[in-house]
């Protein structure tokens, strides 16, 4: 695996005490106590299923002369489940997105997607196939933290780069802001990102402070008259970066001394829409499938345009309009290199909108309750689609539970990396191939788990869900939602769910037991900023304010 990380002889050693015994790769894959009590049901029938899986996996090849997919994912943050590819639903929120739209009807519509809570969690579950709390990548960070996904955590990227993949990452990144961390370090052969987030870039503005969504920040806000420490409110922060494997990154599009604006937000979104578009043709030049994996900063958004394009007029719902443009010009472009008959395209956001700037964003719950950091529905269900029509049904749906992890080994799988997965350590996402060609139906997760941060928050099993009870509480106590009754988790089954209290408390024991046997893999810690060849002064100061106290 590619990796540039310097870790000190010290590290590796207590990661050799602590980490589990490496495995052979031909050893099945470690996954958690939940999925082995389902195999322990089904596995002979998933067993015979897995081989037809994989002899239609290679007639789908023999008819592509051999070429193996290309894949295309595409992540946009804090959309809540509803709002997207549904035309009715437009009407109801005052938003169109039809290129979306069309694209729910040439694939297959996840019903039951869930992800984590906010962004950097489902990144990490994405790129990992594991829940973010065995990552250490647990919660969102604003400004320098000296952390960030760790060397050790092997993604998809990897993987599929060691199967012959081409690799590239545009947009967001939001693992960390330490070298070992970069996308380029992880995996991508090529990778333009921003270090921190829209926290940063859109929110942290004085255009901001005038739509009156961030108070505090800027100094024309108010007078200062009494303000002492000019090192409390983040500074010098580092914008967006480009960089190739093997390199160092580079800071692009911002000057030493030049005060960060909506401008340069806007720039930057129009510039990685750019270069996800010039990377799509560049990798499919090329004789190798490639992995495309392409983040936009949109929809978040903090500031009104001068003129709303949407009868909605949110600051945010707006944006959505606009990445529905942008995924259609993507989808154009597909289709104008001929690739689009063998590409995996997906479509999806992170977690549930972004309710703390509700109603003005423009965004809201529609069918479940809560958004963004929240445990419930509304925070971690979220529309997918998923078109691939070599391989996918056109216009199929599918009710079958999936977690974002599931991305992780199901896309290994139909690329042929299977055999590149750690097998030293759990490894959440499941292999869902036969849910995508066979439809619904034929999935293999009935359960997720929720975590915020590293709280384990609620279970979920079927169409129950268990709230987990405070320390203290007996688990009989514990509300349960049948999330088809009461899909927003407001009227709790309490005397008429006693039957699920002990099987919800099974399943956590399972869950513990499995820790216990493969212990979390620490966090990626380093010095902030390493790895960038051009740091401005302000940033350098930032840096060293930052290790001053470290």
């Amino acid at each position: 695996m590619t990796n540039l990380r310097a870790t000190s002889a010290v590290a590796l050693a207590l990661l050799t005490v602590f980490a589990a015994p490496a495995k052979s790769q031909n050893a099945p894959i470690i996954h958690d106590g939940e999925y082995d009590f389902l195999r322990a049901q089904y596995g002979d029938v998933w067993d015979a299923q897995d081989a037809e899986i994989d002899a239609r996996l290679k007639e789908i090849r023999d008819a592509n002369g051999g070429d193996r997919p290309n894949i295309l994912y595409m992540l946009i943050d804090d959309v809540s489940f509803g709002q997207m590819g549904n035309r009715a639903l437009n009407y109801v929120t005052g938003f169109d997105t039809p290129n979306i739209n069309n694209f729910a009807a040439e694939g297959m519509s996840m019903m039951r997607m869930y992800t984590e809570p906010s962004c950097t969690p489902t990144r990490a579950a994405f790129l990992t196939g594991r829940h973010p709390v065995r990552t250490g990548l647990k919660e969102v960070k604003v400004a320098l933290i000296g952390e960030g996904l760790s060397g050790d955590e092997v993604t998809l990227a990897e993987i599929l780069g060691e199967a012959g993949y081409n690799t590239a990452h545009v947009g967001k990144w939001h693992q960390g802001d330490i070298e070992e961390a970069y996308p380029h370090n992880q995996g991508f052969d090529w990778a333009a990102f921003p270090l921190h987030q829209q926290a940063q870039l859109s929110l942290m503005t004085r255009e901001a402070l005038q739509a009156n969504n961030m108070v505090g920040w800027h100094s024309t806000g108010q007078s200062n008259q009494f303000q002492m420490d000019d090192r409390f409110k983040p500074f010098g922060l580092v914008t967006g970066v480009e960089a190739e494997v093997g390199g160092l990154a580079r800071e692009v599009n911002f000057e030493a001394g030049e005060e960060w604006t909506q401008a340069h937000y806007d720039e930057m979104n129009a510039r990685y829409q750019r270069q996800a578009l010039e990377q799509l043709e560049r990798l499919a030049g090329q004789d190798e499938p490639f992995f495309l994996n392409y983040w936009p900063l949109y929809p978040i958004n903090f500031v009104y345009p001068e003129q709303s394009r949407s009868r909605n007029g949110g600051f945010m719902a707006d944006k959505v309009e606009v990445v529905d443009d942008y995924f259609g010009e993507l989808l154009a472009k597909l289709e104008d290199l001929g690739i689009a008959d063998n590409t995996i395209v997906v479509f999806m956001a992170d977690n549930g909108m972004f309710k703390q700037y509700q109603p003005n964003s423009g965004l809201s719950e529609l069918v479940y309750r809560g958004g963004k950091l929240d445990h419930l529905e509304g925070g971690v269900r979220v529309d997918a689609f998923i078109r691939w029509p070599s391989g996918i049904e056109a216009g199929s749906y599918a009710g079958d539970i999936f977690h974002v992890s599931d991305f992780f080994t199901t896309l290994a799988n139909i690329a042929g990396a299977t055999e590149f997965i750690p097998r030293d350590r759990i490894i959440d996402g499941l292999n869902q191939t036969a849910l995508l060609l066979e439809g619904e139906g034929n999935g293999r997760r009935d359960y997720v788990y929720i975590y915020e941060g590293t709280l384990l928050r609620s279970v979920v099993k079927g169409n129950h869900k268990m709230h987990l009870p405070p320390p203290g509480v007996p688990g009989a106590a514990a509300p349960v939602f049948n999330l088809l009754h009461d899909p927003r988790e407001e009227r709790a089954l309490v005397g008429t769910s006693l039957w699920s209290g002990a099987s919800f408390q099974d399943m956590v024991k399972r869950h513990e037991k499995r820790i216990t046997e493969f212990p979390h893999l620490p966090l990626g810690k380093d010095e902030p900023y390493g790895g960038i060849e051009n740091l401005r002064p302000e940033s350098e100061r930032a840096r060293d304010v930052f290790m001053s106290w470290q």
